[in-house]
């Protein structure tokens, strides 16, 4: 496939180093890619007014917007503005609440117009022209039920639609949440004002919203992803009826059906989910260390357990083979030790330990929205590359998702 963004999009791959002012220095894409993702990034409105009709750049926090560095690489474009006004709408954070964090809400990063060109700057200094993916109608689209496109998928770099949320998470809802889930602390939110959770989204409805993507935007792959629930007889009624839509709308997806789903009691779920079309499926830990675990994944280790989390893993990757099983760690929230000793001990067994750069705007975890410095992010993507090298493991993602760094380490690990 293709990949298109400024006409036409033509990754430069000699450039694969930026430069940072101050400590930062010389930097990679990956880890200018953690860089942006936790430190967000103020946007000209010119960028949005020049570019906004002819690519896929928007100022609503909705549309999960994405920007391609020189070498290809795709980053979340997470404008810190518009992101704080979305969160304090959504979750009532007032403006007492917020200033508590507002030394740690900064960013270095700018997206501004030069040379005709967006581009990226770090404080004054320039660091490099981007590009954006094509003008999409996606967001503008409901299904023949009425229900938006906006807020319920999301495209997601060059080649996936993503489903956010399909149903509930019953562990926000109970007061579980977990710290960094944005969806986790409007269920919680609801629950504590009594309104009502908001009902799954219909097989019908996800079917046609994966038709249109891939008709008309280039898709070819599906992440499907729902709250934890407490029973698994539930939500194996919910994964069943969505891999059957998506199975029979009407398309064929070349690509890849990634599935997250909360660990269940009985197994036999997770052998009809690859029989309905599921490629890979997470079992997502987040958090290696017990500890910082209780605290900011509580209804997981309370209700879940690390144990089955393990034991679905395992099972995968012993019945359906090397990297069919991943597990998901929210980089920036613990340790390199407590990280490293989690991500080997599942690569030791075939399952790829995937990575999403933890993003602290308006989500504090364990009191902070610090997020961590460019060493911490350098020897991270080091020990995955090397984890991924040693045990022949071979990451989902196609051209890059957003928030996620595991195929872009990949992608230079072998290159």
């Amino acid at each position: 496939m293709d990949v298109k963004g400024i006409v036409p999009y033509k990754p430069d791959n000699s450039q694969t180093s930026f430069f940072l002012c101050g400590k930062a220095g010389k930097v990679d894409a990956v880890e200018l890619k953690c860089l942006l993702i936790s430190r967000g990034v103020k946007v000209d409105n010119e960028i949005y007014r020049r570019f906004g009709k002819s690519f896929r750049i928007n100022p609503n926090a909705l549309t999960c917007n994405s920007m391609k560095l020189p070498d290809g690489t795709n980053v979340q474009l997470t404008d810190v503005e518009f992101h704080l006004r979305h969160l304090r709408q959504a979750l009532s954070w007032d403006n007492l609440k917020l200033m508590r964090y507002v030394s740690q809400l900064t960013t270095p990063f700018r997206l501004k117009i030069l040379e005709d060109k967006p581009s990226l700057f770090h404080d004054k200094d320039f660091v490099c022209h981007v590009s954006f993916h094509d003008k999409s109608d996606f967001y503008k689209q409901k299904t023949s039920s009425g229900l938006p496109f906006i807020g319920n998928a999301v495209l997601q770099g060059c080649d996936f639609v993503s489903f956010q949320c399909l149903w509930h998470c019953e562990y926000a809802a109970m007061g579980a949440p977990c710290q960094y889930c944005f969806s986790g602390a409007d269920f919680e939110a609801r629950a504590r004002k009594e309104k009502p959770q908001p009902a799954a989204v219909a097989p019908s409805d996800v079917a046609e919203i994966v038709y249109y993507a891939v008709k008309n935007d280039n898709v070819n792959s599906v992440q499907i992803t729902g709250g934890s629930t407490f029973s698994g007889e539930h939500e194996h009624r919910h994964i069943i009826r969505y891999l059957r839509a998506i199975a029979t709308c009407g398309i064929k997806l070349t690509g890849e059906i990634l599935l997250y789903i909360t660990p269940p009691g009985n197994f036999a779920y997770i052998d009809e989910y690859f029989s309905l079309g599921a490629n890979r499926i997470a079992c997502s830990i987040e958090v290696w260390d017990i500890e910082r675990a209780n605290v900011i994944t509580p209804g997981k280790m309370q209700f879940t357990t690390r144990e089955r989390h393990l034991n679905a893993l395992t099972y995968i990757a012993e019945k359906f083979g090397k990297d069919k099983a991943f597990s998901n760690f929210i980089i920036g929230l613990e340790s390199l030790e407590t990280l490293k000793e989690g991500a080997t001990w599942l690569a030791e067994r075939g399952i790829i330990p995937s990575a999403s750069v933890w993003i602290p705007m308006g989500r504090p975890v364990m009191g902070s929205m610090a997020a961590p410095d460019i060493d911490y992010f350098r020897r991270v993507k080091n020990m995955l590359a090397d984890l991924y090298l040693r045990y022949n493991l071979s990451p989902a993602g196609g051209c890059g998702l957003n928030v996620c760094i595991e195929k872009d380490i990949f992608r230079i690990t072998k290159d």
